[in-house]
């Protein structure tokens, strides 16, 4: 099953309450696309009703010092099912576009057998427009980076697609889909802005060159 584009105009047009998937690791970010796997039958039914409602769910990383007691962090980001496949073995093989990112306001007592928070996305509102703060990246500064992280943790890059890219997409991509903790991936999260994203992304990546460390990955 393929969706149309996302339809979101304003803040306005996203739910309050969202079923919520804790998953360490990964980071989500708007407009950029996260493929999962889903296994676990409480997701399983998560994705049935999200499919017959709003089709949206709140990716959040686990934090088990967080706080409120709830075990995640306070900030993680929506998407919507974009692309929808069930297997022969009961899965169901699934891709999420980010919307925007939301502050959990309430962790929700609910009879469902995953986890539903009310959030609030009012101040990510610039999170639905894919040109604010484009202009603002230093993508010389990061493109140099990346070479050189690349280089020494032995990562394959696609540069002519990084090349291609508008700094939004590359941003956001790189950011997902780079090998840092998950403490570093909600830093990213958790940047104002592109620009402020693009230089935590450089800034971790330096630190990380710095240290001399880090396992090989693939970056495509």
């Amino acid at each position: 099953m393929a969706a149309s584009p996302i339809p979101y105009a304003s803040i306005e047009d996203l739910p309050s309450v969202v079923p919520i998937f804790p998953l360490p690791g990964a980071l989500l970010l708007p407009r950029g696309q996260m493929p999962l796997n889903i296994f676990e039958p409480r997701y399983l039914a998560m994705v049935d009703d999200v499919l017959r409602t709003h089709r949206i769910i709140g990716m959040v990383q686990p934090d088990e010092g967080q706080v409120l007691g709830s075990g995640l962090y306070a900030m993680g980001c929506a998407g919507r099912i974009t692309s929808f496949t069930e297997t022969g073995d009961g899965r169901y093989l699934v891709t999420l576009t980010g919307i925007a990112r939301y502050r959990i306001v309430d962790p929700l007592t609910v009879m469902t057998p995953y986890r539903q928070c009310r959030v609030d996305f009012g101040d990510f509102t610039r999170d639905l427009d894919p040109d604010f703060g484009e202009a603002d990246v230093d993508r010389e500064g990061l493109l140099r980076t990346l070479r050189n992280f690349a280089d020494r943790h032995q990562l394959s890059i696609d540069w002519e697609g990084i090349d291609d890219a508008p700094n939004d997409v590359l941003v956001n991509a790189l950011s997902m889909m780079s090998p840092f903790s998950p403490k570093e991936k909600q830093a990213l999260l958790e940047a104002g802005d592109l620009k402020t994203r693009a230089d935590v992304l450089i800034a971790i990546a330096e630190i990380e060159l710095a240290r001399g460390t880090g396992e090989s990955s693939s970056l495509q």
